[in-house]
């Protein structure tokens, strides 16, 4: 049986004028039309051919070699395209677009808005769905992170606190204002770390690593970057947050520790418009 909404391995059954069918079975055979045959992939019958299967404008199953930008079970950030009165429609890279129908909306969007959804297979219809009211898809299981664990992120909504965000596609997080230090905004993806797990189950994040382990990296980094640059960096603990975050993804407090670190192991010196590596 395929998975709809999923991508899925078939096998090839049969040729035809008009494209290839696929076992897809209990759900009978399912047709790869010919525009999406791989030319670099063996497509004669008995071999397999992956494939994201969905339903087509007739609500009939459909297989196609191209990756949608979601998934259903997963969570992304699209764009809307068009808006009627059964819901909105979101560009998710196949040509049937992806309904957001009006009751799965969280708040009035316009044609090209962008939506943070989740996708999810209607029980009834069988047809593949999105809804921005993501509450009911996070928090389900325990979160076990540590702090200072590597995590992906999916930026949410803005809150007077920071931005809400998506942990590996699983919890939500926060960003606190004071740990954006970076331009962020809804719908970007990006590393992040657990900065705290917090004793009402809350989960605070940081886009940067956490404690001094990561301070003694960001010293390794910041000597090495001195060494492929003739032992001179144009920055210095006068920089602009925005200045150092280009070069090293860090906040100005942890750059300025690092760089403290450095200066009293007599490791360089610290003019206000740069840092120079000392010769030994």
């Amino acid at each position: 049986m395929a998975l709809i909404g999923r991508m899925n391995s078939l096998q090839v059954v049969k040729h035809t004028d008009f494209g290839l069918y696929l076992d897809g079975g209990a759900d009978g055979e399912i047709l790869l039309p010919k525009r999406y045959i791989p030319s670099d992939t063996p497509s004669e019958v008995e071999d397999w051919l992956n494939v994201f299967v969905y339903l087509d404008s007739e609500d009939k199953l459909i297989a196609t070699t191209e990756k949608p930008k979601v998934q259903v079970g997963e969570f992304a950030s699209l764009k809307v395209i068009d808006i009627n009165h059964v819901g909105l429609f979101l560009d998710w890279g196949l040509p049937k677009d992806l309904l957001l129908p009006h009751s799965e909306e969280k708040r009035p969007l316009q044609v090209g808005d962008y939506c943070v959804v989740h996708v999810f297979l209607d029980k009834r219809s069988k047809r593949i769905t999105a809804t921005a009211r993501l509450d009911r898809y996070l928090d389900n299981l325990p979160a076990t992170y540590k702090t200072g664990q590597e995590v992906d992120l999916l930026i949410a909504d803005a809150t007077d606190m920071g931005f809400k965000a998506i942990i590996n596609g699983k919890h939500w997080g926060l960003l606190h204002k004071n740990e954006l230090f970076k331009f962020v905004r809804s719908g970007m993806r990006d590393k992040g770390f657990i900065k705290e797990m917090r004793s009402d189950g809350k989960i605070s994040l940081s886009l940067q690593p956490i404690g001094q382990e990561a301070v003694g990296s960001l010293s390794e980094q910041v000597l090495s970057k001195l060494r492929d640059n003739d032992g001179v960096l144009p920055l210095s603990d006068k920089s602009s947050p925005e200045a150092i975050s280009a070069l090293f993804r860090v906040s100005k407090g942890n750059f300025k520790k690092a760089i403290g670190g450095l200066y009293k192991q007599g490791l360089i010196t610290i003019h206000d418009d740069r840092i120079e590596l000392i010769a030994k």
